[in-house]
């Protein structure tokens, strides 16, 4: 992209001063916000929810309708706005009290979120319907990775005819290499390059600001910026502090800050003031643990990770162990969140030396038997040791002296040893063991306790219903759970991916409206939407779903496969080249794209780069069945007629498609080979009841001298389709009349 093209801007200075200064020398239009990232004041989504606070009030004046699709988006990054901005999708999960909170949010959510906000940003600016804006968002090298994440689908979506981004960072990388939490600066570092033109600036000394040196800073304007001051002089003035007075100096904003009531500032500020005070160890803890449960409950994980760690240096088993143990166990939860899962081992371990309270001893089983039966890599993943552990944490719950409590954790626990059996291999297993729980804790409760466990319960038996092949009784779980918590939207998506399966297409695609209606912006809704789309014969409709799940996600490369696909079946060949162009853009060895690719060379009669493209095919992917069949057609195009029933034979060994058998017993009818040609075509209208099978099969078995099993077939056959008619008369012309 040219520099003329690049219209977002990124300004990288070592301080605010120069940044803002180069922003000044940037024509612009005119300001929507500017905000800080840094994590310090509000922690996750420090930008993002302030621009929505800031844009809120008007919002819900000028487009009402985009402000309740998005509330989830905005209560969640701007959580001050509750009451403003009503909640209409709650869930079980999200009204749990922390007691019943047993599921929390995958770490995709909040790329969910942030294209959501965009999505919110734009239809906002467009109704402002006087031209674009400038959101100016300084401090980023200091974001939290939510607002990184944020800022990056904002560069590459923001159409900057109406909304012009400037980014402005430190002159530093973004991002280590080596960090393993760094993918959302990883993200963000390659939007800034690709969407963005970047202003650099050396800085400014002292000499050049004669008037900002003459302005009298100290140790107070540290404190009172939050720590975010980039000015040397107030940080030196800060640090010269004797300790307790600079303790004092926290103390008074700490709480100064808590008197505003601002749940964001929990998040930030408040946790480093109370941090930095007279009370780490009280007033510290208790605030880090506040901010930690909350980031918890959201899917904040990186910020998770952080507030455990500085937990646990604030406070010790011997000091708290309730403290410590929420910092230590939701610290391991989210690094297995993030797919660090062995750096989650030694925490659990840890736990165990330490205490010798059996309710640590029980979580602690439960995590190491989620580790290693689901979190660890395939490498050190241990089902039979996961179950010993799962037994241990059931051991303890049988213990609880209360009856209920005793019941749910013991279920609990024992859903874990179900998701162990299934992944051994024991699917039925799994099974009795969750009807075992579902009943338990039916007979055990009243009928509004635990529904958020229960619901889980019952959405795991549905999968694992679904597994088995038994889609009625999954169906009716899913239909249960949903009943009972009808806006979690991925209820609404596994049942309709198990509809889809019995081909139940219209329920199924009402229930990936309804997933799509109930999230944040669903890459896997939308995909699957599209498929029925496209068996419902609503072509347009399933291009469009394809069209906008390669939005969201430029690197989903089967929804460049399928979306040209389409185009290719509606005869639009140069939009599914294109399509197939940019799909080898993002994902080069795509055996599917580039089968696809050498059948688009085939139909416009180039045959040599069909060859070439299905070769490079079969060299990405050998076992690509469809790739072998297309190449085989292309040489039975070509006469070679030898090639073709090899290649369909091979691809016919790797794939049941009933296509694939099709073209193998028309090759091998040509190639004289009647009565295989029979036997292939026969298990393809088994499976099918295909009318053109049969046809073909009459013209086999006329041949093999079965006359009257021929016209038995040919009838058949245009009773059923008497489209059929003039392909009859061309293939077996003597049975007709």
């Amino acid at each position: 992209m040219s520099t003329t093209e690049q219209r977002h801007h990124w300004i990288a200075a070592p301080d605010a001063a120069a940044r803002t200064a180069a922003r000044e020398r940037l024509a612009l239009p005119p300001v929507l916000a500017v905000v800080s990232a840094d994590r310090r004041l509000r922690g996750p989504y420090t930008a993002a929810g302030s621009v929505l606070r800031a844009l809120a009030a008007d919002a819900l004046v000028r487009c009402p309708d985009a402000v309740a699709r998005h509330d989830i988006e905005i209560l969640t990054v701007a959580p001050e706005l509750t009451g403003t901005v009503p909640a209409s999708r709650e869930t079980l999960t999200s009204l749990a009290s922390p007691r019943e909170r047993t599921r929390f949010y995958a770490r995709l959510r909040t790329l969910r979120i942030a294209h959501g906000l965009v999505e919110f940003l734009s239809t906002y600016t467009a109704a402002l319907g006087d031209g674009p804006r400038t959101l100016v968002v300084d401090g980023v090298q200091h974001a939290d990775p939510t607002d990184r994440e944020f800022l990056a689908v904002l560069l590459r979506r923001a159409d900057p005819a109406l909304l012009v981004v400037v980014v402005a960072t430190g002159s530093d990388p973004l991002d280590e290499p080596e960090d393993p939490l760094a993918a959302p600066s990883a993200l963000l570092t390659r939007a800034l390059d690709e969407h963005c033109v970047r202003h650099a600036h050396p800085g400014r000394d002292a000499e050049q600001d004669p008037q900002d040196q003459a302005r009298p800073v100290g140790a107070a304007d540290y404190v009172t910026s939050d720590g975010t001051s980039e000015d040397p002089r107030a940080l030196a003035a800060y640090q010269a502090l004797e300790p307790g007075e600079r303790a004092r100096l926290h103390d008074a904003r700490h709480t100064e800050l808590k008197a505003r009531a601002e749940t964001s500032l929990r998040l930030g500020a408040i946790v480093w003031h109370a941090e930095q005070g007279s009370d780490p160890a009280g007033a510290g803890a208790d605030a880090a643990a506040h901010a930690l449960n909350h980031c918890m409950d959201f899917g904040f994980y990186h910020a998770v990770i952080g507030y455990g760690v500085r937990g646990r240096a604030m406070v010790g088993y011997d000091q708290n162990p309730d403290h410590w143990w929420t910092f230590t166990s939701k610290l391991a939860i989210a690094l297995s969140a993030l797919s660090l899962s062995t750096e989650a081992l030694p925490l659990l371990e840890d736990a165990r030396a330490v205490s010798t309270e059996p309710e640590i001893h029980l979580q602690a089983a439960y995590a190491n038997a989620m580790l290693y039966t689901r979190h660890l890599d395939a490498e050190h993943k241990d089902h039979q040791l996961a179950r010993g552990w799962i037994n241990e944490a059931i051991a303890f719950a049988k213990a609880l002296p209360d009856p209920k409590e005793r019941a749910v954790r013991t279920a609990f626990n024992r859903n874990g040893l179900a998701l162990i059996e299934t992944h051994q291999g024991r699917p039925q297993a799994a099974l009795d063991l969750l009807d075992q729980c579902i009943a338990s804790l039916d007979s055990s409760l009243e009928p509004h306790e635990h529904a958020l466990h229960r619901s889980v319960l019952r959405h795991n038996r549905a999968q694992v219903n679904a597994g088995l092949r038994r889609y009625d009784e999954a169906v009716a779980d899913y239909t249960t759970v949903i009943a009972a918590d009808p806006n979690y939207a991925e209820y609404h998506f596994d049942r309709g991916v198990t509809l889809r399966g019995m081909d139940r297409l219209e329920e199924a695609l009402t229930d990936f409206d309804s997933a799509i209606r109930l999230s944040p912006p669903f890459v896997e809704a939308y995909y699957n939407r599209a498929d029925v789309r496209a068996a419902l014969g609503d072509v347009e409709g399933a291009v469009a779903d394809f069209g906008y799940v390669i939005e969201l996600d430029p690197e989903f490369a089967d929804a460049y496969l399928n979306r040209a696909s389409l185009y290719d079946d509606l005869g639009e060949a140069d939009a599914a080249a294109d399509t197939v162009r940019a799909g080898l853009a993002v994902a080069a060895d795509h055996a599917g794209l580039l089968t696809l690719a050498g059948q688009l060379h085939a139909a416009a009669g180039r045959p040599a780069e069909a060859h070439s493209a299905y070769s490079a095919a079969l060299a990405a992917d050998p076992e690509f069945a469809q790739a072998w069949a297309a190449h085989a057609e292309l040489a039975y195009e070509e006469g070679d007629l030898a090639a073709a029933i090899a290649g369909l034979e091979h691809a016919a060994e790797l794939s049941d498609e009933p296509g694939i058998a099709f073209n193998l017993a028309v090759a091998l009818h040509d190639g004289s080979r009647f009565q295989e040609a029979v036997d292939r075509l026969s298990t393809v209208i088994e499976e099918t009841g295909d009318p053109a099978a049969q046809l073909r099969r009459a013209a086999s078995l006329l041949a093999l001298g079965r006359a009257a099993d021929a016209r038995t077939d040919l009838l058949r056959a245009l009773e059923a389709d008497p489209g059929l008619t003039d392909e009859a008369t061309d293939l077996v012309p003597e049975l007709i009349g």
